[in-house]
Protein backbone atom coordinates (compact mmCIF):
# COMPACT_ATOMS: atom_id res chain seq x y z
CA UNK A 1 0.00 0.00 0.00
CA UNK A 2 1.10 3.62 -0.46
CA UNK A 3 2.98 5.03 2.50
CA UNK A 4 2.82 8.33 4.36
CA UNK A 5 5.92 9.98 5.76
CA UNK A 6 4.69 13.60 5.79
CA UNK A 7 1.62 14.99 7.49
CA UNK A 8 -1.04 17.21 5.98
CA UNK A 9 -3.82 18.63 8.12
CA UNK A 10 -6.52 20.63 6.31
CA UNK A 11 -7.21 24.17 7.42
CA UNK A 12 -9.93 24.48 10.04
CA UNK A 13 -13.22 24.72 8.19
CA UNK A 14 -11.73 23.35 4.96
CA UNK A 15 -11.66 19.61 5.62
CA UNK A 16 -14.41 19.03 3.04
CA UNK A 17 -12.81 17.72 -0.18
CA UNK A 18 -14.82 20.08 -2.37
CA UNK A 19 -13.73 23.13 -0.38
CA UNK A 20 -10.14 21.92 -0.68
CA UNK A 21 -10.57 21.48 -4.44
CA UNK A 22 -12.31 24.80 -5.05
CA UNK A 23 -10.29 27.04 -2.75
CA UNK A 24 -7.45 27.71 -5.18
CA UNK A 25 -9.44 28.48 -8.35
CA UNK A 26 -12.21 30.44 -6.59
CA UNK A 27 -10.67 32.27 -3.64
CA UNK A 28 -6.89 32.30 -3.79
CA UNK A 29 -5.41 35.66 -4.78
CA UNK A 30 -2.09 35.51 -6.62
CA UNK A 31 0.40 38.34 -7.05
CA UNK A 32 1.62 39.37 -10.47
CA UNK A 33 4.43 37.04 -11.47
CA UNK A 34 7.18 38.43 -13.74
CA UNK A 35 7.84 35.76 -16.35
CA UNK A 36 9.47 35.51 -19.74
CA UNK A 37 7.53 33.69 -22.46
CA UNK A 38 9.24 31.44 -24.96
CA UNK A 39 7.51 29.80 -27.91
CA UNK A 40 8.72 26.26 -28.53
CA UNK A 41 8.10 25.00 -32.05
CA UNK A 42 7.36 21.29 -32.14
CA UNK A 43 8.45 18.77 -34.74
CA UNK A 44 4.96 18.60 -36.26
CA UNK A 45 4.83 22.37 -36.86
CA UNK A 46 2.69 23.25 -33.85
CA UNK A 47 3.81 25.26 -30.80
CA UNK A 48 3.80 25.24 -27.02
CA UNK A 49 4.36 28.38 -24.93
CA UNK A 50 6.72 28.22 -21.96
CA UNK A 51 6.73 30.78 -19.12
CA UNK A 52 10.08 31.16 -17.34
CA UNK A 53 10.55 32.50 -13.81
CA UNK A 54 13.48 32.76 -11.42
CA UNK A 55 17.25 33.05 -11.73
CA UNK A 56 18.96 33.00 -15.12
CA UNK A 57 22.18 31.35 -13.98
CA UNK A 58 22.93 28.45 -16.32
CA UNK A 59 23.54 26.02 -13.45
CA UNK A 60 20.53 27.00 -11.27
CA UNK A 61 18.24 24.00 -10.69
CA UNK A 62 15.32 24.12 -13.13
CA UNK A 63 11.82 22.76 -12.49
CA UNK A 64 9.35 22.08 -15.29
CA UNK A 65 5.74 22.65 -14.13
CA UNK A 66 2.82 20.95 -15.92
CA UNK A 67 -0.76 22.15 -15.46
CA UNK A 68 -3.98 20.14 -15.45
CA UNK A 69 -7.09 19.94 -17.63
CA UNK A 70 -8.37 23.38 -18.82
CA UNK A 71 -5.59 25.03 -16.81
CA UNK A 72 -2.58 27.06 -17.92
CA UNK A 73 0.60 28.61 -16.58
CA UNK A 74 -1.72 31.09 -14.82
CA UNK A 75 -3.37 28.42 -12.65
CA UNK A 76 -2.83 29.35 -8.98
CA UNK A 77 -1.09 26.07 -8.14
CA UNK A 78 1.42 26.71 -10.97
CA UNK A 79 2.17 30.29 -9.94
CA UNK A 80 2.32 29.29 -6.27
CA UNK A 81 4.94 26.64 -6.94
CA UNK A 82 6.98 28.96 -9.16
CA UNK A 83 7.06 31.56 -6.36
CA UNK A 84 8.05 28.94 -3.80
CA UNK A 85 10.87 27.67 -6.01
CA UNK A 86 12.17 31.18 -6.73
CA UNK A 87 12.33 31.86 -2.99
CA UNK A 88 14.81 28.97 -2.78
CA UNK A 89 16.90 30.23 -5.66
CA UNK A 90 15.56 27.74 -8.20
CA UNK A 91 14.38 28.55 -11.73
CA UNK A 92 11.14 27.20 -13.17
CA UNK A 93 9.40 27.00 -16.51
CA UNK A 94 5.62 26.56 -16.69
CA UNK A 95 4.22 24.76 -19.71
CA UNK A 96 1.06 25.79 -21.50
CA UNK A 97 -0.12 22.67 -23.30
CA UNK A 98 -1.21 23.10 -26.93
CA UNK A 99 -3.83 25.83 -27.19
CA UNK A 100 -3.75 26.71 -23.46
CA UNK A 101 -1.72 29.93 -23.53
CA UNK A 102 -4.55 32.16 -24.77
CA UNK A 103 -3.98 31.46 -28.45
CA UNK A 104 -5.36 28.45 -30.38
CA UNK A 105 -2.72 25.99 -31.50
CA UNK A 106 -2.11 25.55 -35.21
CA UNK A 107 -3.15 21.92 -35.70
CA UNK A 108 -6.47 20.16 -35.26
CA UNK A 109 -4.93 17.86 -32.68
CA UNK A 110 -5.25 18.92 -29.06
CA UNK A 111 -3.48 18.47 -25.77
CA UNK A 112 -4.68 15.43 -23.84
CA UNK A 113 -3.86 13.17 -20.91
CA UNK A 114 -1.48 10.98 -22.89
CA UNK A 115 0.55 13.65 -24.74
CA UNK A 116 3.91 12.39 -23.50
CA UNK A 117 5.51 12.96 -26.90
CA UNK A 118 5.05 16.72 -26.35
CA UNK A 119 6.65 16.44 -22.93
CA UNK A 120 9.60 14.55 -24.45
CA UNK A 121 10.21 17.43 -26.86
CA UNK A 122 10.00 19.98 -24.03
CA UNK A 123 12.47 18.04 -21.87
CA UNK A 124 14.95 17.72 -24.75
CA UNK A 125 14.64 21.45 -25.45
CA UNK A 126 15.31 22.39 -21.82
CA UNK A 127 18.30 20.06 -21.61
CA UNK A 128 19.75 21.78 -24.68
CA UNK A 129 18.92 25.25 -23.32
CA UNK A 130 20.49 24.71 -19.90
CA UNK A 131 22.75 21.67 -20.07
CA UNK A 132 24.43 22.52 -16.74
CA UNK A 133 21.18 22.80 -14.76
CA UNK A 134 19.74 19.86 -12.83
CA UNK A 135 16.28 19.34 -14.35
CA UNK A 136 13.15 18.30 -12.45
CA UNK A 137 9.45 18.07 -13.34
CA UNK A 138 6.21 18.54 -11.38
CA UNK A 139 2.83 17.63 -12.85
CA UNK A 140 -0.66 18.28 -11.52
CA UNK A 141 -3.71 16.15 -12.44
CA UNK A 142 -3.62 15.75 -16.25
CA UNK A 143 -0.05 17.08 -16.19
CA UNK A 144 0.85 14.49 -13.57
CA UNK A 145 -0.63 11.73 -15.71
CA UNK A 146 1.38 12.87 -18.74
CA UNK A 147 4.52 13.04 -16.57
CA UNK A 148 4.13 9.54 -15.12
CA UNK A 149 3.42 8.10 -18.58
CA UNK A 150 6.55 9.81 -19.93
CA UNK A 151 8.66 8.47 -17.04
CA UNK A 152 7.48 4.92 -17.70
CA UNK A 153 8.06 5.19 -21.43
CA UNK A 154 11.53 6.74 -21.15
CA UNK A 155 12.81 4.59 -18.28
CA UNK A 156 16.41 5.45 -17.41
CA UNK A 157 16.56 7.97 -20.29
CA UNK A 158 14.07 10.49 -18.82
CA UNK A 159 16.78 13.21 -18.50
CA UNK A 160 15.15 14.26 -15.21
CA UNK A 161 16.85 14.25 -11.81
CA UNK A 162 13.53 13.68 -10.03
CA UNK A 163 9.79 14.22 -10.48
CA UNK A 164 6.62 14.90 -8.50
CA UNK A 165 3.05 14.05 -9.58
CA UNK A 166 -0.01 15.39 -7.72
CA UNK A 167 -3.66 14.24 -7.82
CA UNK A 168 -3.15 11.96 -10.81
CA UNK A 169 -6.10 10.33 -12.68
CA UNK A 170 -4.25 7.01 -12.94
CA UNK A 171 -7.09 5.25 -14.79
CA UNK A 172 -8.85 7.64 -17.16
CA UNK A 173 -11.83 5.35 -17.72
CA UNK A 174 -12.53 4.99 -14.02
CA UNK A 175 -12.03 8.70 -13.43
CA UNK A 176 -14.47 9.48 -16.25
CA UNK A 177 -16.99 7.36 -14.32
CA UNK A 178 -16.17 8.96 -10.95
CA UNK A 179 -16.56 12.56 -12.11
CA UNK A 180 -20.08 11.74 -13.29
CA UNK A 181 -21.22 10.84 -9.77
CA UNK A 182 -22.69 12.99 -6.99
CA UNK A 183 -21.42 16.53 -6.50
CA UNK A 184 -18.56 15.79 -8.90
CA UNK A 185 -21.05 16.31 -11.75
CA UNK A 186 -20.53 20.03 -11.06
CA UNK A 187 -16.88 19.67 -12.00
CA UNK A 188 -17.81 17.60 -15.03
CA UNK A 189 -20.17 20.32 -16.28
CA UNK A 190 -17.44 22.95 -15.83
CA UNK A 191 -14.85 20.90 -17.69
CA UNK A 192 -17.28 20.17 -20.50
CA UNK A 193 -17.96 23.88 -21.01
CA UNK A 194 -14.25 24.65 -21.07
CA UNK A 195 -13.31 21.77 -23.37
CA UNK A 196 -16.08 22.53 -25.85
CA UNK A 197 -15.04 26.20 -25.87
CA UNK A 198 -11.46 25.08 -26.60
CA UNK A 199 -12.62 23.21 -29.71
CA UNK A 200 -15.02 25.93 -30.83
CA UNK A 201 -12.37 28.65 -30.46
CA UNK A 202 -10.03 26.60 -32.60
CA UNK A 203 -12.74 26.04 -35.19
CA UNK A 204 -13.40 29.80 -35.43
CA UNK A 205 -9.67 30.49 -35.67
CA UNK A 206 -9.26 28.00 -38.51
CA UNK A 207 -12.22 29.54 -40.34
CA UNK A 208 -10.90 33.09 -39.88
CA UNK A 209 -7.40 32.12 -41.00
CA UNK A 210 -8.57 30.04 -43.96
CA UNK A 211 -6.94 26.90 -42.59
CA UNK A 212 -9.06 24.46 -44.55
CA UNK A 213 -7.31 21.27 -43.48
CA UNK A 214 -7.69 21.95 -39.77
CA UNK A 215 -11.24 23.18 -40.23
CA UNK A 216 -12.18 20.04 -42.14
CA UNK A 217 -10.74 17.84 -39.36
CA UNK A 218 -12.95 19.50 -36.77
CA UNK A 219 -16.03 19.59 -38.97
CA UNK A 220 -15.66 15.84 -39.57
CA UNK A 221 -16.40 15.37 -35.88
CA UNK A 222 -20.01 16.36 -36.56
CA UNK A 223 -22.28 18.12 -34.10
CA UNK A 224 -20.81 18.72 -30.65
CA UNK A 225 -24.19 19.29 -29.08
CA UNK A 226 -25.42 17.05 -26.28
CA UNK A 227 -21.94 16.04 -25.11
CA UNK A 228 -22.47 15.72 -21.37
CA UNK A 229 -19.79 13.39 -20.03
CA UNK A 230 -16.07 12.75 -20.39
CA UNK A 231 -16.95 9.53 -22.19
CA UNK A 232 -18.98 11.58 -24.68
CA UNK A 233 -16.28 14.19 -25.26
CA UNK A 234 -13.31 11.86 -25.41
CA UNK A 235 -15.13 9.50 -27.75
CA UNK A 236 -16.40 12.25 -30.05
CA UNK A 237 -13.43 14.66 -29.94
CA UNK A 238 -10.25 13.59 -28.14
CA UNK A 239 -9.87 10.14 -29.67
CA UNK A 240 -10.46 11.01 -33.36
CA UNK A 241 -8.49 14.29 -33.25
CA UNK A 242 -5.45 12.62 -31.73
CA UNK A 243 -5.17 9.37 -33.64
CA UNK A 244 -6.83 6.92 -31.26
CA UNK A 245 -9.14 4.20 -32.54
CA UNK A 246 -11.89 5.08 -30.06
CA UNK A 247 -12.42 6.24 -26.49
CA UNK A 248 -11.42 2.84 -25.07
CA UNK A 249 -8.15 2.91 -27.01
CA UNK A 250 -7.45 6.42 -25.74
CA UNK A 251 -8.19 5.63 -22.11
CA UNK A 252 -6.07 2.45 -22.21
CA UNK A 253 -3.05 3.96 -23.97
CA UNK A 254 -3.10 7.28 -22.08
CA UNK A 255 -3.66 6.06 -18.50
CA UNK A 256 -0.45 6.40 -16.49
CA UNK A 257 -1.21 3.42 -14.25
CA UNK A 258 -0.07 1.05 -17.00
CA UNK A 259 3.40 2.66 -17.18
CA UNK A 260 4.35 3.03 -13.51
CA UNK A 261 6.48 -0.09 -13.18
CA UNK A 262 8.99 1.04 -15.82
CA UNK A 263 9.82 4.36 -14.13
CA UNK A 264 13.52 4.71 -13.25
CA UNK A 265 13.44 8.34 -12.07
CA UNK A 266 13.09 9.17 -8.34
CA UNK A 267 9.43 10.17 -8.11
CA UNK A 268 7.10 11.42 -5.39
CA UNK A 269 3.35 10.94 -5.89
CA UNK A 270 1.06 13.00 -3.64
CA UNK A 271 -2.60 12.04 -3.47
CA UNK A 272 -5.65 12.46 -1.24
CA UNK A 273 -8.03 9.64 -0.41
CA UNK A 274 -10.95 12.06 -0.67
CA UNK A 275 -10.09 13.27 -4.19
CA UNK A 276 -13.51 13.85 -5.83
CA UNK A 277 -12.14 12.93 -9.28
CA UNK A 278 -10.37 9.66 -8.46
CA UNK A 279 -11.89 6.56 -6.85
CA UNK A 280 -9.77 4.62 -4.39
CA UNK A 281 -9.82 1.55 -6.67
CA UNK A 282 -8.09 3.63 -9.35
CA UNK A 283 -4.97 4.01 -7.21
CA UNK A 284 -2.03 1.75 -8.05
CA UNK A 285 -0.96 -0.94 -5.64
CA UNK A 286 2.54 -1.07 -4.19
CA UNK A 287 3.36 -3.94 -6.55
CA UNK A 288 2.65 -1.69 -9.55
CA UNK A 289 5.12 0.99 -8.47
CA UNK A 290 8.81 0.91 -9.33
CA UNK A 291 11.37 0.97 -6.55
CA UNK A 292 12.10 4.61 -7.46
CA UNK A 293 8.58 5.77 -6.56
CA UNK A 294 7.35 7.01 -3.19
CA UNK A 295 3.55 7.30 -2.88
CA UNK A 296 2.34 9.76 -0.26
CA UNK A 297 -1.35 9.17 0.43
CA UNK A 298 -3.27 11.56 2.69
CA UNK A 299 -6.75 11.25 4.17
CA UNK A 300 -7.68 14.79 3.11
CA UNK A 301 -6.67 17.27 0.45
CA UNK A 302 -9.26 17.03 -2.34
CA UNK A 303 -8.02 17.43 -5.91
CA UNK A 304 -4.90 19.64 -6.15
CA UNK A 305 -6.02 21.23 -2.91
CA UNK A 306 -3.96 20.55 0.22
CA UNK A 307 -4.78 23.88 1.87
CA UNK A 308 -3.71 24.01 5.53
CA UNK A 309 -3.23 26.76 8.10
CA UNK A 310 -6.46 28.64 8.70
CA UNK A 311 -9.15 30.45 6.74
CA UNK A 312 -7.64 33.76 7.83
CA UNK A 313 -4.11 32.65 7.02
CA UNK A 314 -4.25 29.78 4.51
CA UNK A 315 -1.07 27.91 3.70
CA UNK A 316 -0.26 25.55 0.87
CA UNK A 317 1.23 22.19 1.75
CA UNK A 318 2.26 21.35 -1.82
CA UNK A 319 4.36 24.50 -2.07
CA UNK A 320 6.35 23.43 1.00
CA UNK A 321 6.46 19.70 0.43
CA UNK A 322 7.44 19.67 -3.25
CA UNK A 323 10.47 21.99 -2.95
CA UNK A 324 11.47 20.23 0.28
CA UNK A 325 11.48 16.84 -1.43
CA UNK A 326 13.38 18.13 -4.45
CA UNK A 327 15.92 19.92 -2.24
CA UNK A 328 16.60 16.69 -0.38
CA UNK A 329 18.30 15.53 -3.58
CA UNK A 330 16.13 12.48 -4.16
Amino acid sequence: MPSLTATFRPATGLANPHLQTLWGPLWRKMPTLPRTRERLWLADGDFIDLDWHGPHQPDAPLVLVLHGLTGSSNSPYVKGLQLALQARGWASVAVNWRGCSGEPNLLARSYHSGASEDLAEIVSHLRAQRPMAPLYAVGYSLGGNVLLKYLGESGSASQLQAAVAVSVPFRLDQCADRIGQGFSKVYQAHFMREMLAYVQDKQRHFRDQGQQEGLASIERLGSLRNLKTFWDFDGKVTAPLNGFADVHDYYRRASSRYYLGENRTPTLIIHANDDPFVSSHSLPTAAELSSQTHFELHSHGGHVGFVDGSLRNPRYYLERRIPQWLLEGQ
